[in-house]
Parts: C-alpha cells; sequence; structure tokens
C-alpha cells in the first residue's frame, strides 16, 4: 500500500460526506489533493493541501474548509491527532499501529513490496543507448544505457508495459563513412600502407579489428573493385560487427534490450514514405524558404525551396525540412518515421533518452509526434549531461584502441558493472557528471555505493546473529511488532513504508535517481539507529533472553534488506550479503 495514496481517498471521502451534509457544493474537483509527508517530521506524518485547492471553487476560506475537514478525519482510527496550519494545510499525526501495519505488508511481499497497478498495464516504449553504430560504446552512452534501464526497470515496478528499445542509426552520411573507413582498415590488413586516415573518416584503431575479420574471410575480393561494389559489403559487415560489440557491453552492464530497430530497415519498407503523406494528409507538409538562423547566416546557407513541416503549429520555433537538395530524406523525416512506428506498434506514450547534443532537436521530435500521433501521442525526452572520468580529480584516459575517448568496457574492467550503473544514477540524468574512479569504489559514506551495500550487508550481518541465537529468519513470521516502541525503530518503520510512493513518484516524473536518494537515506537512518545500538545495549537488535523482542528487531532488519533490494533491483545492481 502507498499510504499516502491511500489517505487521499480517505481525505476525498471525509470531503464527499461534507459535501453530502451540505458543508460544500456538490461540484469540486478533487484531483489536485495531495497527501504526502511534511517537510519538518515534528508537524506530523501526512501533509494534505485539500482545503487550499478547494477554497476557491467552494467560494470559502482555507481554514474553513479545513477546521470541519479535521475533525472528519481524527474520527478515523487511525488518525490519533491533527492540526491546520498557515493558512489551511492539514497535518495528520497516525497511529503507531498503521506503521507497524505498513511493516507487516513489507515483510509479507518482500522485494516486491512497492510494485504498484498504478500503471494498469499501459504500454510505454523507452529507447536508449541508440549509439550509431560506427564505433564502441563510451561514457556517455553508459550513462544514457544506465538511465533507460532503470527508468524502465521503475516504470515496470509501477505497473507499467514497457519495452525498451535500441534504435540502430544504420542509413545516412555517417555509416557510409564507416564503410570507407573500414576499407582502409581493409587495405591495411592485407599489407597495403594507408598512412594518415582522411578528414571526416573515422580514425579509431577498433577498425583495424574490423579490417582485418573481413580481410581474413574475404581476402583480397574487394581491393580492385569500384567504390559502388565494396561500400554496402564494408558498411554492412562493419555495423554487423559493431553491433555484436555493442551488444555484449550492453549484456555485461546488465542492460538487455527487448527491440532493436534498424533505421535502414524503416527506410527500405517505405514508412518515411506513409509518414509523408499522413502529414501530407493534414496540410502538415508545404514548400517554401526558410530564414537564415537568426543574428548570423552559416558559410553553407542555402536560400532554396524546400520541402517544410509546420512544426511552430505544434510549439517549435520554426518550420523544419524533410528533404534535402539531393531529394532524399532528412535525418528528421527519418526520425518522424521512427516514431510513427511505434505510435502504430501501440505505443502512445514513449519516452526517448538521448545525448546533452541533441538538445536542439527536442522540441522539432516532440511537435512532429504530436503531428503524427494527432495529438494522441506523447513524447518525454530526457537529455543525459557528458561525463568526465577522473582519478583524483584528474582526467583520465583508459583507451588507446577508441582514440580520444573512454570506453565502457574501460569502465567496466576498472570498476564492475554495479559500481557504474548505482554511480551514474547518484545524479539527475540533466546534471553534468564527474565519475571519479577512486570516489566510486571508496569505503566511506561519501560513495552512495558503498553506504547502500554496506547497509544491506548489515541487514545480513544481524540475520546471522540471530541466527546464531537460534532464532532463524522464519522467525519474523510470527514477530510481534507492537514490542517495536522506540523512536528510532518507528521513524525507520515510516521510512520503510515511504517506498511505494517513492516508487509512484519516481515513475511519474520518469526520474529513477530518486531512487538512489532515498536508498541513501534508508541506509543513513539503518546504520544510525545500529550505532545507537552499540552505545544503547537494551537498543541491540539480538536481546539475549528477549526471544520476542528479538523476532520484532529482526522483523525490522528484514525489512531495510527487502526495500534495499527492491532498489537495488530497479537499478538492476546486486545486493552483497558481506563486505570484502
Amino acid at each position: 500500500m502507498n499510504p499516502y495514496r491511500h489517505f487521499i481517498g480517505v481525505i476525498v471521502a471525509a470531503l464527499e460526506a461534507m459535501q453530502a451534509s451540505g458543508e460544500l457544493s456538490p461540484s469540486l474537483d478533487f484531483s489536485a489533493i495531495t497527501a504526502e509527508p511534511p517537510r519538518d517530521p515534528a508537524h506530523g506524518d501526512i501533509a494534505t493541501n485539500a482545503a487550499m485547492v478547494l477554497a476557491k471553487a467552494a467560494g470559502k476560506k482555507p481554514r474553513d474548509i479545513a477546521e470541519p475537514l479535521l475533525q472528519r478525519l481524527k474520527a478515523n482510527p487511525d488518525v490519533v491527532d491533527g492540526a491546520v496550519a498557515g493558512p489551511g494545510f492539514i497535518n495528520l499525526k497516525l497511529a503507531d499501529a498503521f506503521w507497524r501495519a505498513r511493516l507487516g505488508e513489507c515483510l509479507k511481499e518482500g522485494i516486491a513490496y512497492g510494485d504498484s497497478q498504478m500503471g494498469a498495464g499501459h504500454k510505454v516504449n523507452v529507447e536508449y543507448v541508440s549509439a550509431n553504430p560506427t564505433g564502441p560504446l563510451h561514457v556517455a552512452h553508459a550513462r544514457g544505457a544506465v538511465v533507460g534501464d532503470a527508468l524502465a526497470n521503475l516504470l515496470h515496478k509501477a505497473g507499467f508495459a514497457v519495452t525498451k528499445e535500441y534504435y540502430i542509426n544504420d542509413a545516412g552520411a555517417q555509416v557510409d563513412k564507416l564503410g570507407q573507413s573500414t576499407h582502409l582498415r581493409y587495405k591495411e590488413a592485407l599489407g597495403e600502407t594507408i598512412g594518415a586516415i582522411p578528414e571526416g573518416l573515422y580514425p579509431g584503431e577498433y577498425l583495424k579489428d574490423v579490417g582485418a575479420a573481413i580481410a581474413k574471410r574475404d581476402g583480397a575480393r574487394w581491393i580492385d573493385k569500384p567504390e559502388v561494389d565494396w561500400l554496402p559489403e564494408m558498411r554492412s559487415f562493419a555495423i554487423a560487427m559493431l553491433m555484436a560489440e555493442i551488444r555484449t557491453d550492453l549484456e555485461t552492464l546488465g542492460v538487455h534490450i527487448d527491440v532493436f530497430s534498424s533505421e535502414r530497415a524503416l527506410v527500405e519498407s517505405g514508412a518515411v514514405d506513409r509518414a509523408f503523406a499522413e502529414l501530407s494528409q493534414q496540410g502538415l507538409v508545404y514548400q517554401g524558404r526558410l530564414e537564415p538562423p537568426k543574428g548570423q547566416k552559416p558559410d553553407d546557407w542555402e536560400d532554396r525551396e524546400q520541402t517544410l513541416f509546420r512544426s511552430t503549429q505544434f510549439g517549435d520555433d520554426v518550420d523544419r525540412p524533410l528533404k534535402k537538395s539531393d531529394g532524399s530524406w532528412t535525418y528528421f523525416a527519418n526520425d518522424i518515421a521512427y516514431h510513427h512506428d511505434k505510435y502504430r506498434r501501440g505505443f502512445a506514450d514513449m519516452i526517448d533518452i538521448w545525448g546533452a547534443d541533441h538538445g536542439g532537436y527536442v522540441r522539432r521530435m516532440k511537435a512532429a509526434v504530436s503531428a503524427i500521433t494527432d495529438k494522441k501521442g506523447e513524447l518525454d525526452v530526457k537529455l543525459c549531461q557528458l561525463v568526465r572520468v577522473l582519478k583524483n580529480g584528474e582526467l583520465v584516459r583508459m583507451s588507446k584502441r577508441a582514440g580520444t575517448f573512454v570506453t565502457l568496457r574501460d569502465l567496466l574492467d576498472e570498476v564492475g558493472p554495479d559500481v557504474v550503473r548505482f554511480t551514474m544514477l547518484t545524479r539527475k540524468n540533466d546534471a553534468a557528471f564527474d565519475f571519479d574512479l577512486v570516489k566510486a569504489t571508496e569505503q566511506s559514506r561519501d560513495n552512495p555505493v558503498w553506504y547502500v551495500q554496506y547497509a544491506n550487508a548489515r541487514t545480513h550481518s544481524v540475520v546471522r546473529q540471530a541466527a546464531a541465537a537460534g532464532i532463524g529468519p522464519e522467525a519474523v513470521s510470527g514477530a510481534v511488532l507492537d514490542r517495536l516502541t522506540d523512536g528510532g525503530e518507528l521513524a525507520l518503520i515510516r521510512l520503510i513504508a515511504q517506498w511505494p510512493r517513492q516508487v509512484e513518484a519516481a515513475a511519474v516524473a520518469h526520474e529513477p535517481h530518486r531512487i538512489a536518494f532515498f536508498l541513501y537515506d534508508l541506509a543513513a537512518a539503518f546504520h544510525a539507529h545500529w550505532t545507537r545500538g552499540s552505545k544503547e545495549p537494551e537498543l541491540k537488535f539480538v536481546i539475549e533472553g528477549d526471544a520476542e523482542l528479538t523476532r520484532a528487531r529482526l522483523a525490522l532488519v528484514q525489512a531495510v534488506g527487502f526495500v534495499i533490494g527492491s532498489g537495488l533491483k530497479v537499478f538492476g545492481v546486486t545486493p552483497v550479503d558481506e563486505m570484502r
């Protein structure tokens, strides 16, 4: 149960009773009512804005609604006290038994605690990574992969039917350059001196492996052939080999993609033509000229009549070209077709995880999705800012093979997938991020990965201590939770009970980093209570001579472990039983 969503229902029921008695007008919108933890725990357990948001429509002062509403809420057996604060907020204090009941739910559900039906099986497509198949994944791709995967897991836990998707950009000029670059490395593998890599091609040494592989397979077959013959083969071979490496790296990171969609296959299927026809039928395509960008006129600016999409009708700054000067489709046209294809597959809700360099592309793509779905589809774009890899505060480059960037594989070899995944989620996606290799593995509370895992390991340590005292983990099924009366114990229980709300709120906001913050807070509260027990023996988890209290405290400890395990599962991180 999400106790805060439950209390919205309690509050609405009380308001409906006020309507039935004539205290409130009958037609009021309750959708903006919230119930959440007060910022200051001293104010109670739940704060609601009900009186504030209803006052205007009800034609009353907020306090004139809040006072009688509070009296009705105090009649609820789970409410032990309450007060009207400020202009009309209501703060409620709930019975300890109410919170202990939430602890019982957690113990019953295990790491499934927090699972929600909020999403009601609604289909959501989360597309992430989608790196051009022109080289290995680097650390910025890693961040997008982790954010996208954790968000997909979070939405799944909140009850949505999620499809994880990777869009392979295997059409256009960049993969032609990949084919040309591969041909150079192919000739090099056969003994030719190729000299410096020409400007505009891919210089990374990783293509030496691709060239050598095709040379081993085909020998000198392509040496004397014209480009029109060898380019398709070099291109497709390189894409296949690099995508196999990308898939391997993602699997090592713990990212399992459901669908790999090909841009080339999309174009060849006629999807772009279908999307163009759809927009044309709506009168959203026209022939016109665009003004140069404000304040500048680029050297390559071409003042010509173009085929344009009326994206300004859907919130964009300017209308956007759909065709190049040679008559071929623009990347934008292909992307419209791709999102149209998603919508045709049943995904009205789409989430794309992009790199920060695509920030200028967001508005036009959201406009396109609105247009091509007749405003029935919605696109949310999450931009991931750049990642710098540091060691003791100094920039590092670990990869000669890749050239100028640190690859995902380098990072995984250095610190492992669990550290990469959790660390990448300790900042909001749109905040710049420094990944310090030393800090990511140090054993201190300043390292959230270690701090949360240490809390989980401590829960297992308590279980082992209890077992040594003859009380096995199965004993919690009969624990008398009323024995948990200490303020620190009750504070932990309230924090555990917030987990379902955290899942739902983070899922609605599409912000998986909130889970990292919550897990850190829970770990901090647990470590603090552990420390109290070391100073005050009566607060230890295992109490010699009091099996009933030990069972109750063991139940609390197991619940902490379940919530941490539940959160780490969302992150795709393996909980540890012992710290080594």
